[in-house]
């Protein structure tokens, strides 16, 4: 599945903007960055409870935000992109 992954940390404090790095790095393990602040991850359901719990262990709900959305298949007919941005298809072949 494909899992919309959006977040804004307060980086305020030191400790806000060493979070903000930590919640970073747990989406680029999971997905790809597309926005700023924004990540899709193609991820199972085992995977999601895991990205879930990893972000909520490093975000201070009292002053962050972070929103998961799954996109449903296909997703041809739900993902529209403009501008000069492409996602991977993680679908088709990667070379590396």
């Amino acid at each position: 599945m494909l899992v919309l992954v959006s977040y804004d940390v307060s980086t305020e404090t030191s400790a806000g903007r060493r979070r903000l790095r930590r919640v970073a790095k747990i989406c680029l393990n999971h997905g790809q960055r597309v926005q700023k602040s924004v990540f899709e991850c193609r991820v199972d359901q085992a995977q999601l409870e895991t990205l879930k719990f990893q972000l909520l262990d490093e975000i201070n709900e009292a002053e962050d935000n972070l929103r998961i959305y799954r996109i449903p298949e296909p997703l041809g007919k739900h993902v529209m992109e403009f501008g000069r941005f492409r996602a991977t298809d993680f679908d088709d072949t990667l070379i590396v």
